[in-house]
């Protein structure tokens, strides 16, 4: 029934995925399938909670990273645990304030969902398709939570459309079922890490760094967020704290290189100093762990370990200057999605 991709796989395994069969794609989404537009979905059911919807997509890798956004903590909780309990293609999620980063397989994985999961409830993803331009994702609810994957999700911002297996999967509520394939534009990530944009005496690299992200107005980009990540303290060539700044956006595959070249320009324009660095990174997931995850916060990094360091991994370097600042610039990238502990010292407790 379905074709199966190879765990783990390398990083040059360029669009090898899990295809849902034909038939089984007619089977569930028939002659009578049902689409609407979020506009539609909030005609009929009522404005509900759901604020943002963002799928971004790394074909090496074969994942997903999905963003929402609700109005109260208490759904996106929820949301999540069941989630995870249930499988799928779900490998992990995390909430932060009233939204949830949920990590997923390309593809389609069965979902440890159904009449066993009546008597509390249950939400599933249980399938993420690239197709061109935009990305499919599969979702099933029971009680409660189909109506929050019927009729509140699919009225989400950065919906495109929902399509639903028939008019009884438009019936929310109560102890029903309801299955629906949300389609939204596709999406990459972009990391970008920046450093030594400032001197003893004039600027700060995490002022640049944010002032770059919200002046950026192109369309087909949404900065996601800004980290400071605590580099080595110990380093005798810094201004005083040591710290890089990294910048993450959602970038429509066309416009990733429009956008290199805007945060480039931008940050040469304002820098103040001699050494700055510009590194990125495209994709959620780096092919390898590395030895330079512990280096940039506790020794004392070569320019020539750095860049080896970033070719391995597929880090690129944007800078005109090839100074010392790209050592900062790609501790930036490593820790750009890490988390609060990139603000500490390494093994830091929280």
């Amino acid at each position: 029934m379905f074709l199966f991709k190879k765990n783990n796989p390398p990083r040059q395994s360029i669009g090898i995925y899990i295809f849902i069969a034909d038939s089984f794609v007619n089977e569930i989404f028939g002659d009578n399938m049902i689409t609407l537009t979020p506009q539609d979905v909030k005609q009929r059911f009522g404005p509900l909670f759901a604020q943002k919807f963002l799928v971004m997509v790394d074909e090496r890798a074969g994942m997903a990273e999905i963003i929402e956004q609700c109005r109260a903590r208490g759904t996106i909780e929820w949301d999540a645990m069941n989630r995870r309990r249930a499988g799928g293609v779900v490998t992990g999620c995390r909430v932060d304030g009233t939204t949830m980063i949920l990590h997923a397989k390309l593809g389609r994985f069965p979902a440890s969902f159904g009449a066993a999961s009546c008597d509390i409830g249950g939400q599933a993803l249980e399938g993420v398709e690239v197709s061109g331009n935009e990305v499919i994702t599969s979702w099933a609810g029971i009680a409660g939570a189909g109506v929050g994957v019927a009729a509140c999700l699919p009225q989400s911002p950065g919906v495109l459309r929902s399509e639903y297996p028939s008019e009884e999967d438009l019936r929310v509520g109560g102890a029903r079922t309801n299955r629906v394939r949300i389609v939204s534009p596709r999406y990459e990530k972009v990391c970008f890490g920046i450093d030594d944009t400032d001197t003893k005496t004039q600027g700060a690299t995490w002022v640049t760094a944010l002032k770059c992200a919200e002046a950026c107005r192109i369309e087909g980009i949404e900065f996601l967020n800004m980290r400071l990540v605590q580099l080595n303290p110990a380093v005798p060539y810094k201004t005083t704290n040591c710290v890089s700044s990294a910048l993450n956006f959602a970038v429509k595959p066309e416009k990733v290189q429009e956008l290199q070249e805007y945060v480039r320009t931008f940050v040469e324009a304002q820098t103040f100093s001699a050494d700055t660095g510009i590194a990125y990174y495209r994709g959620i997931v780096f092919p390898m762990e590395s030895p330079a995850f512990k280096w940039v916060k506790t020794e004392i990094m070569t320019l020539d370990q750095a860049e080896r360091e970033a070719k391995t991994l597929g880090i690129g370097f944007l800078d005109n200057n090839g100074r010392k600042g790209r050592i900062g610039a790609l501790g930036a990238v490593l820790w750009g999605n890490k988390g609060i502990e990139a603000a500490g010292l390494y093994g830091e407790p929280f």
